[in-house]
């Protein structure tokens, strides 16, 4: 049983509930936690889709950091439909990001309020290894995007290298608790965090799922000694 399951909570319920606790300290520990390499990680994954128009959806959107990155990028073209199932942390990212091009919609990743084929592009960061299920969650990333339409994952992996990776284990399983803990108050939604990562599939099995899901032309890239990695994939044209 995950450790976050009191018999009460799902771990739907488990992460919307703690991610509205912390939403206004949430991009401050981000940067906190990541040394500010965060901002480079998104930084690369918008420039993944910097030449694209139409509709992007930007799953998990959270506090609209992944749109702000996106629309920051010069050759940007796109709208962006940001969507993620905490409400809190929609509108807090709305306080500091209200681009006209910009439309929010609270949904569930999972039951997107979309119709078939209607997203010309999707960009999800450190979001799927939240889904409760993560290959419903990719096919229906699937469902909403249009023919050879692209999807760029950024997501937490683990480091391959032994040196480093017993530090950054060490950082996952001491440090990073505590310091979330003390500057937002709930250690658990910090706990979870560490929990999640180290959980999560390695890139390659990863790929597998995407595949499974209806993904096609898929390929991954390590950023920071493996710590996150930025998957793409496209929709097969005849689906």
């Amino acid at each position: 049983m995950p450790f976050y399951n009191d018999g009460a909570l799902d771990k739907r319920q488990f992460v919307q509930k703690k991610f509205s606790r912390i939403t206004r300290f949430y991009d401050l520990l981000n940067t906190i936690l990541s040394l500010g390499i965060d901002h480079f990680w998104r930084w690369v994954t918008a420039k993944r889709l910097e030449d694209t128009g139409g509709i992007v959806l930007d799953l998990c959107a959270g506090t609209l950091p992944m749109s702000n990155a996106l629309f920051k990028r010069s050759n940007f073209r796109g709208r962006i439909l940001a969507i993620d199932f905490c409400l809190e942390m929609l509108k807090y990212g709305k306080e500091r990001c209200s681009h006209q091009y910009l439309s929010l919609v609270c949904g569930d990743a999972l039951q997107l309020p979309l119709k078939d084929k209607s997203i010309d592009a999707i960009v999800v960061a450190f979001g799927v290894r939240n889904f409760p299920d993560y290959l419903a969650g990719l096919k229906e990333m699937h469902r909403v995007l249009k023919p050879k339409g692209k999807a760029v994952i950024l997501e937490f992996s683990r480091p391959t290298h032994p040196v480093f990776s017993a530090i950054y284990f060490a950082y996952l399983n001491y440090i990073l608790p505590k310091i979330g803990g003390i500057i937002s108050g709930d250690e658990m939604a910090y706990t979870y965090l560490s929990k999640s990562i180290q959980e999560f599939y390695t890139p390659k099995q990863w790929l597998k799922i995407m595949e499974k899901a209806g993904f096609e032309n898929l390929r991954y890239r390590y950023l920071t000694l493996g710590i996150v990695s930025i998957y793409e994939g496209f929709k097969r044209s005849n689906r």
